[in-house]
């Protein structure tokens, strides 16, 4: 059979996966009675909540004789490192751009990536029946993206369809709003070449995908680059230098078929497989027949920008809420998410309590803690940090971003204002149309922590920021932090109205009446910069004399409250996320008002 290895890249929310979906109905994957949910290939909770895809996933549609394996990747930059992987994988790559945002910061770092390893892309511009389309423009900005990239003469001679994967259409012929997905089909079958693999080579099998399965352990994903392998046959595992890693069979091969892997007894050089067999090999390793020496080339994988510490919660609501609170628990879970997430790295900390898991970025750390969360683990989580390090000079240095912000006009000054205050460096700015403005910076990692909030309130909602790792750079000094102070609460119990009232004056409140305090516990932001212990419980003291009016109802002001990336970022050093299934709350690490000040004189003394 003809077969065909493309990926789908594109940036966040320029419809990568609804596509997917409509290749699996045109193709006669799915049943036309079939009842599938959207967006099928975002199978986890979390994908269809915040409708982006966390997790690269393979799957394969056959047409006329010919069978695709479609990798969507993610498009988030926090994910970036499976993108990069997987392109080792695939013999072409389809570009897809919104009609209307055009080549954003992540098409750039993907589309880099899938040139410098000499792949042809398709350039799909979909969204074509976007009221605010500009066709022309973003087909334009796509040409000097590739030209900016070094593309080669063949890599610019790029072939272009207009597409709408939500309408279910893809043409040659821009005006058109009607037809199927046939031209796109034939264009993959025409434009990618098959796998330039070696069938009668020894097994040679990268892995690229790590998976785990509670009854096959470790499954591990990527290309048969030569040879064939059938079930049961003797393998071993090389690392990066051509150690062998492990030794043992392939007990289970599988191939994909539509949304499904599907067992089969033997896999051909040039096929996408997942293996199952082997309980030590990991992401980048070769897996190969015992007569192999040489390892197959990997991509690296990216180091960790970003760290946050994942104690036990022992605040005093601790196991009223969670089913697994204990370290061991905690630890396990960790341990296999490292496992099979390569790009997160979690060392064990002195007190055993505790754990430093380190990661690409806040979202990637964030999304590991929901998904903890939902399986009904308590946490207490730490302000992110940034991982420094030192250069060849003995320098220290700290990881920078490339941060892209489109803006309406009216508020450029004030962003640019407030990343100079982040130590961000400008280095491009000019209109997008429509009364916007592309602003182009180069910031420190830790500078944007806690800023995307800010970022939202002062461009009204309407502001769009997009971040990508860009290098390690020399340290830029102090960074401001948050300029307010919190409101602590000194005592444990219910808030009430009474106590809440003249509170409000103070702050911004975080709680609400009847919500269960405890000491130590954040219930609002001051607003100056110190930090203020109150009393939410104190109560109307009863006299023996009647009012000579009603008591006035007191009146409050709906409570802040803050999603789990918000909490994150809003924290200070000293502080802590409590993350239980059921509610976050803010607290100091210190809940105790004489331990927080015997802590502040020591870090003032170092």
């Amino acid at each position: 059979m003809n077969l065909r290895n493309v990926a789908i890249i594109a940036h966040v929310d320029h419809g990568k996966t609804t596509l997917v979906d409509q290749l699996f109905r045109q193709s006669g994957t799915f049943r036309d009675n079939q009842r599938v949910e959207e967006r099928a290939m975002d199978s986890n909770d979390l994908e269809k909540e915040r409708g982006i895809t966390i997790l690269a996933k393979c799957t394969s549609v056959e047409w006329e004789g010919t069978r695709i394996n479609i990798v969507d990747t993610p498009g988030h930059a926090d994910f970036g490192g499976e993108v990069e992987r997987i392109l080792s994988m695939v013999d072409g790559v389809i570009l897809l751009v919104d009609a209307s945002e055009g080549a954003m910061p992540q098409t750039k770092f993907v589309t880099g990536k899938a040139l410098a390893l000499g792949l042809r892309p398709i350039v799909v511009v979909n969204k074509v029946d976007r009221p605010d389309e500009r066709i022309q423009e973003v087909l334009d900005e796509v040409f000097d993206l590739f030209v900016s990239l070094e593309a080669s003469d063949e890599q610019l001679d790029f072939p272009v369809l207009y597409a709408s994967g939500r309408n279910g259409y893809a043409n040659e012929d821009y005006t058109l709003r009607e037809g199927t997905l046939k031209p796109l089909f034939q264009k993959i079958v025409d434009h990618v070449p098959a796998p330039s693999a070696d069938p009668d080579g020894p097994f040679k099998f990268l892995v690229t995908l790590l998976d785990r399965d509670n009854f096959l352990g470790r499954i591990l994903t990527g290309l048969v680059f030569s040879g064939s392998i059938k079930t049961n046959q003797a393998i071993h595992a090389l690392d990066n230098d051509g150690n062998v890693v492990e030794t043992g069979r392939a007990s289970k091969i599988m191939t994909f078929r539509g949304l499904e892997r599907v067992p089969t007894d033997e896999a051909q050089a040039g096929d996408i497989i997942s293996l199952a067999g082997l309980t030590h090999t990991t992401v980048s390793n070769t897996i190969c027949d015992p007569s192999v020496t040489d390892p197959l080339h990997a991509q690296p994988i990216d180091p960790p920008t970003l760290s946050m510490r994942f104690a036990v919660n022992d605040s005093p609501m601790a196991g009223r809420e969670g089913t697994k609170v204990t370290s061991r628990m905690i630890r396990d879970r960790l341990f296999r998410e490292a496992e099979s997430n390569v790009a997160i790295k979690v060392t064990e900390a002195a007190d055993r309590d505790s754990y430093e898991v380190a990661g690409r970025g806040e979202l990637q750390l964030g999304v590991l803690i929901e998904t903890m969360r939902r399986e009904g683990f308590e946490l207490g989580i730490s302000r992110p940090r940034v991982l420094f390090r030192e250069d060849e000079a003995g320098n220290r240095t700290e990881p920078y971003e490339t941060v892209v912000i489109d803006v309406d006009d009216e508020y450029s000054g004030t962003v640019v204002e407030k990343m100079a205050i982040r130590k961000a460096e400008l280095t491009d700015m000019r209109p997008s149309g429509g009364g916007k403005t592309r602003i182009t910076f180069s910031a420190p990692s830790r500078g944007l922590i806690g800023y995307h909030g800010e970022f939202l309130s002062d461009t009204r909602g309407t502001g769009i920021m997009n971040r990508l790792f860009e290098k390690y750079g020399p340290h830029k000094g102090n960074i401001e932090g948050r300029k307010n102070g919190v409101l602590i609460s000194n005592g444990s119990g219910e808030a009430n109205a009474y106590a809440l009232g003249p509170l409000e004056e103070r702050g911004v409140l975080m709680v609400g009446v009847g919500e269960v305090l405890y000491e130590g516990m954040i219930i609002g932001e001051n607003a100056k910069p110190e930090d203020l212990e109150v009393n939410p419980m104190k109560s109307k003291a009863l006299t023996n004399f009647r009012a000579s009016g009603k008591d006035d109802a007191v009146r409050l002001t709906p409570p802040w409250k803050m999603t789990l990336e918000q909490a994150i970022a809003y924290i200070d050093d000293d502080e802590m996320v409590e993350v239980t299934p059921k509610t976050i709350r803010l607290r100091k690490r210190y809940l105790d008002p004489h331990e927080r000040k015997k802590a502040s004189r020591a870090k003032v003394a170092a």
